[in-house]
């Protein structure tokens, strides 16, 4: 029952501060960018708690735990960096297309083809099935184990709650709320490592645990700490890097966000989201260094929270939780009502915007039920998702000469070749095919590109010398 009263009341909260400070406009585009002038620290927290997803609070945690120092570092700082580098680009996109909304929309207006906006269509959508199903898989998990409600029915409440604020104002009502979770985030953060690190032994038990539980990963280039780079690191690395460039979350804010503000938005965004992980990771090595066993290493920090500290303290993680998650969630849904707008006959048609917000929903409820599928999974895998178009995406922004049929070939080409090699890896936890599958994504679809855009321009030059 307590639990139940608990999300009822962070519902309440949601959409109470959606429905105070929303500001209407007559404009339709201002359901997917505002005004298009949001002041660089809302925009900041709002970057900030869009990126700490599922990943960031529990595998950032797990990975301390198991792997020590060099797990921590080969998530926390590919995270932040993708975060800095991505700013001259979306500087450089909303230069090129002023009044823009979508990645898919710049491509198609950049290359004059359908053929190319459509399977960025694909990727970007698709990843906002994963990301949603993640966030939800996660959440839903925690809170069916604290509430007692079956998971199944969790996932559907967690999904409800976002579309309950999300669909009165789209990106409005997604940077007021992701404003509001990032704060009580902070707070938890701000309440649970120095209460932490003050219990007898916190100190010792974090310094124990930079090894990782088994003590073996204290260094980033010893040999264990090697093979968490090929196995986990690099991968993660191409996905994290490449993590912005793949997801229209980050361009509708760059699109939303006042113009001359865009790179003190991102730079902030990257400080604020840093505290989550480092914090979570924190609580991993103390869970390590003190030899805690959870029941599960995917909630470890969840779990050490509930066995060092009074009852009461599962309010504060759980709000924390739920922001983390559902910030993400709802600035999905917000991305994937812009994608749907860049298909629709009818431009800016608000009710299409909402039922695709619907379905976005239902997609990610199916996805998190999938039997036997691990946040971490899902996290590396839509993360190699994201790189297939990175290079298409960079190059296009540096002005390198490329076709429609160029940048079609080399993304389908990256989700047909490299894609699969890494799912395989993935599944069956191979280093070598997952380093390969991720390597063969983000390579194959900027030589696809380069290679069929001048054979393509080659025989125009030939045919009109």
């Amino acid at each position: 029952m307590t639990g139940i009263i608990f999300l009822i009341a962070y519902t309440a909260i949601m959409l109470g501060a959606t429905m105070i400070f929303s500001h209407r406009y007559d404009n339709t585009d201002n359901f997917y960018v505002g005004n298009r002038g949001l002041k660089p620290v809302a925009a900041a927290m709002s970057i900030a708690a869009t990126w700490i997803w599922a990943p960031a609070l529990f595998t950032s945690a797990e990975k301390a735990y198991t792997s020590g120092f060099a797990g921590l570092f080969w998530f926390t700082v590919p995270n932040i960096l993708c975060l800095l580098f991505f700013i001259p680009f979306a500087k450089k996109i909303r230069r090129e297309m002023p009044a823009g909304i979508t990645l898919s929309g710049f491509i198609h207006q950049k290359y004059d083809s359908k053929p190319a906006r459509n399977v960025y269509l694909v990727q970007l959508s698709a990843l906002s099935v994963l990301s949603t199903g993640v966030q939800l898989l996660a959440g839903g998990k925690i809170m069916s184990m604290v509430t007692g409600i079956p998971f199944p029915a969790m996932t559907i409440i967690l999904a409800a709650i976002a579309y309950s604020y999300s669909q009165i104002s789209g990106i409005q009502a997604s940077v007021i709320t992701d404003d509001l979770q990032m704060i009580l985030m902070l707070g938890a953060c701000a309440l649970f490592i120095p209460w932490a690190l003050a219990k007898p032994d916190g100190i010792s038990n974090l310094v124990q645990g930079l090894g990782g539980f088994s003590g073996e990963y204290g260094h980033v280039f010893s040999q264990k700490g090697l093979e968490v780079f090929l196995g986990f690191g690099l991968p993660t690395a191409i996905g994290l890097i490449a993590g912005p460039f793949g997801d229209q979350c980050f361009w509708q804010r760059a699109f939303a966000t006042d113009e001359k503000k865009i790179g003190k938005a991102f730079g902030l965004g990257a400080f604020f989201f840093a505290i989550a992980p480092i914090s979570m990771g924190i609580l991993g090595f103390i869970a390590a260094g003190s030899g805690f066993v959870p029941t599960s290493t995917s909630t470890v920090n969840f779990e050490l929270i509930t066995s060092i500290f009074p009852k009461w303290t599962v309010a504060p993680f759980l709000f924390m939780l739920i922001s983390g998650l559902l910030s993400t969630v709802d600035s999905n849904l917000c991305a994937f009502s812009s994608l749907v707008n860049d298909l629709c006959m009818k431009k800016n048609d608000k009710k299409a915007a909402r039922l695709s917000m619907l379905a976005l929903s239902v997609a990610g409820i199916a996805i998190a039920n999938i039997p036997g599928l691990t946040v971490t999974q899902l996290f590396l895998f839509y993360g190699t998702l994201r790189a297939t178009t990175l290079l298409p995406t960079v190059m296009t922004l540096l002005n390198v000469r490329l076709t429609g049929s160029g940048v079609t070939a080399g993304v389908i080409t990256a989700l047909c070749a490299g894609l699969p090699v890494f799912a395989y890896g993935n599944i069956m936890n191979i280093s070598a095919y997952k380093t390969i599958g991720s390597l063969l994504t983000v390579l194959s679809a900027g030589f696809i590109s380069i290679l069929v855009s001048r054979a393509e321009l080659s025989i125009e030059k030939a045919d009109h010398p």
